[in-house]
């Protein structure tokens, strides 16, 4: 079976978007991908998407599902923009749900909002298996810097979204609403189950100063020198230093429009009577 991995890196976000293949049959799929969203004008922009739109075209790939590991808060899916591109279904794990639950109080939405996960056409469960070509996807949940923060593995392959960052960075956060250090630490040890060989592609990369970008890391290099989560580190040590280093974390800066839009499956809040869609800002509420 012939898998290839092709990422996108935007450095605006510092984010990686894997577009995820099939060798033998061309299938596809695409994790993770970026809407340009300026939140002093409001405006957005498909430019980074369409870098994945032309890679596609010139791969020759057929696009069958977008996927989501998570509701991001730090940058805007283009989720529905490639959906409507591909023809393709869009799926995420199953506790979206919660989030949109959660996000649907904090924003004050109405039923109008559904927070059944409707928004998107396959929401995953643990243990869930896909074909993608002749290659087979499986989900593992992997809850704790959100609720439904999802790990997509392959053969030898693992997409961990932001559970895990490289070595030298550590992991993610966990202070968002619906966070959980302890959840964190189990579900990373999950991933870390997986065989040594096993290569993590990650959702964000922050460099040290003097480091180019980089994506992905293998279960070997995590517990040999993962920062926050090298063997040896237990799980209540964990959590201390997890909280406290959130603690002292700013907010992203587009998490106010990026969940909103995210947990829409990328899709921006109905147009008022004016033809425009607005975003809510709340104030001091998180």
């Amino acid at each position: 079976m012939g898998l290839e991995v092709h990422t996108i890196f935007d450095e605006a976000t510092c984010n990686a978007t894997h577009i995820v293949s099939d060798t033998e049959t061309g299938k596809a799929a695409v994790v993770d991908s970026v809407l340009d969203y300026d939140p002093v004008s409001g405006r957005t922009d498909t430019k980074t998407a369409d870098k994945v739109v032309e890679y596609v075209r010139k791969a020759g790939h057929d696009v069958e599902y977008i996927f989501e590991t998570h509701v991001h808060a730090d940058h805007v899916t283009a989720g529905s923009y490639l959906k409507q591109k591909f023809g393709a279904r869009m799926g995420i794990g199953a506790n979206v749900k919660t989030v949109q639950e959660t996000f649907g109080a904090v924003f004050n939405l109405g039923p109008e909002f559904p927070r059944d996960g409707s928004q998107f056409d396959l929401l995953f469960e643990d243990g869930d298996t896909f074909p993608l070509g002749n290659l087979e996807m499986r989900i593992m949940h992997t809850p704790g810097h959100t609720p439904a923060c999802a790990t997509y593995l392959f053969d030898g392959v693992a997409v961990v979204g932001d559970t895990i960052f490289m070595p030298d960075f550590g992991t993610a956060r966990c202070d968002f609403p619906g966070g959980d250090a302890r959840a964190l630490y189990r579900s990373i040890q999950k991933i870390l189950s997986l065989p040594n060989d096993t290569i993590l592609y990650l959702n964000h990369d922050y460099p040290p100063t003097g480091r180019e970008f980089e994506w992905k890391t293998t279960v070997a290099d995590v517990k040999r020198g993962n920062i926050h989560v090298r063997d040896g580190i237990g799980e209540d040590e964990f959590v201390v230093m997890r909280r406290a280093r959130d603690e002292k974390l700013n907010l992203p800066r587009l998490i106010l429009a990026s969940v909103q839009i995210n947990m829409r499956a990328g899709t921006l809040p109905p147009t008022e009577d004016n033809g425009i869609s607005y975003l809510k800002i709340p104030v001091n509420a998180l």
